[in-house]
């Protein structure tokens, strides 16, 4: 759907004061994925400045029939908006197309495509674009001699995991499908076991990604337990108190972060502008989030900073090293 076609979808949707609106933002992370927090806490204090209500919604056990039932059931209580996850684009574009037909204002974040985010007739996607994220954390190993990796793969159920693993693998110049390990799910025993297996199988692997705290933590455990601490190249996807440590003692040597608290804050704030000025004139809001000062007071206190595109926002990525991790840790998990 071209932007003018969805701009003007929402456009009756647009009128009223934001005071008292109520959204929705609904994630396919299950109640075990402790990275989503952050943008829990985000969602509160954009609701908080704004003066909006926003609820969260999940699957309990990341089930995606479980998230698309959460969406019909956003979209037959009529919220003012909805902000979602594009999980996997084919179990959501039915309930989706459901959201947008009602007129409701719909925002993407964190995974998908900007192009599966426009198809979807979004307003805008606010996230990390992955591939070219993968593809700078990959470029970071080869300049450190890496030529070969592991990509610990958690969640392979959604199609942007891969392209962090093939953004890496094509800086390196491997294949990627080769190169990534299916863990199955979030149970920390079996990504513990797979990396261990997998390690002892290709001993001549340099290098381990993870693609976030869920696979992190355990690959660590693995990586410790075969006496590889400190010596195999290890990087991962965003920030928790584990990584943090690992960047400190040198086990780790960055996290690509995407700073989420970006994509919970960033559509509370765009839904509530666009209810008080009542526009969907996307530079208009763009422009009254930048001038607002406690979205300002956020960025600075978090030392957060989003890229601005003509329609979409890039939450990232930035890298976290240990030159800067003093700067991160302290709110690593809460609002980093």
């Amino acid at each position: 759907m071209q932007c003018a076609a969805a701009l003007a979808l929402l456009t009756a949707a647009g009128a009223g004061q934001a005071a008292g609106e109520k959204f929705v933002l609904i994630s396919h992370a299950p109640d075990s994925d402790s990275w989503w927090n952050t943008i829990k806490n985000a969602i509160k204090q954009a609701g908080e400045d704004f003066n909006v209500t926003v609820d969260y919604r999940n699957p309990p056990n990341g089930d995606l029939a479980d998230m698309a039932r959460l969406v019909e059931q956003a979209s037959a209580r009529n919220y003012d908006g909805v902000i979602v996850s594009i999980a996997d684009f084919s179990v959501l574009q039915k309930p989706l197309a459901q959201v947008v037909a009602k007129k409701i204002p719909l925002i993407t974040i964190n995974s998908g495509t900007l192009a599966q985010s426009e198809q979807l007739g979004a307003l805008m996607h606010v996230g990390q674009p992955e591939y070219e994220a993968g593809l700078g954390a990959g470029q970071r190993a080869k300049a450190a001699g890496i030529k070969s990796f592991v990509c610990v793969n958690h969640y392979a159920t959604n199609p942007s995991s891969f392209e962090r693993c093939r953004g890496f693998a094509d800086a390196l110049g491997v294949d990627y499908k080769a190169a990534t390990l299916d863990t199955n799910g979030v149970d920390p025993g079996v990504i513990e076991s797979k990396v261990s297996a997998y390690l002892r199988s290709n001993p001549g692997t340099q290098a381990v990604l993870a693609l976030g705290p869920d696979s992190a933590t355990p690959s660590l455990r693995a990586v410790d337990k075969m006496g590889l601490k400190g010596k195999i190249y290890f990087a991962t996807f965003d920030l928790s108190e584990d990584i943090s440590k690992g960047i400190k003692d040198g086990s780790i040597k960055f996290a690509i972060d995407q700073q989420p608290y970006l994509q919970g804050y960033i559509p509370v704030a765009v839904l509530a502008i666009m209810k008080q000025d009542k526009t969907t004139d996307l530079a208009a809001i763009k422009a009254k989030l930048q001038a607002n000062p406690k979205f300002q007071a956020r960025l600075a206190e978090y030392g957060l900073t989003p890229s601005y595109g003509a329609r979409h926002i890039s939450s990232g990525p930035g890298f976290v090293t240990r030159d800067n991790i003093g700067k991160v840790e302290k709110y690593a998990g809460q609002y980093r």
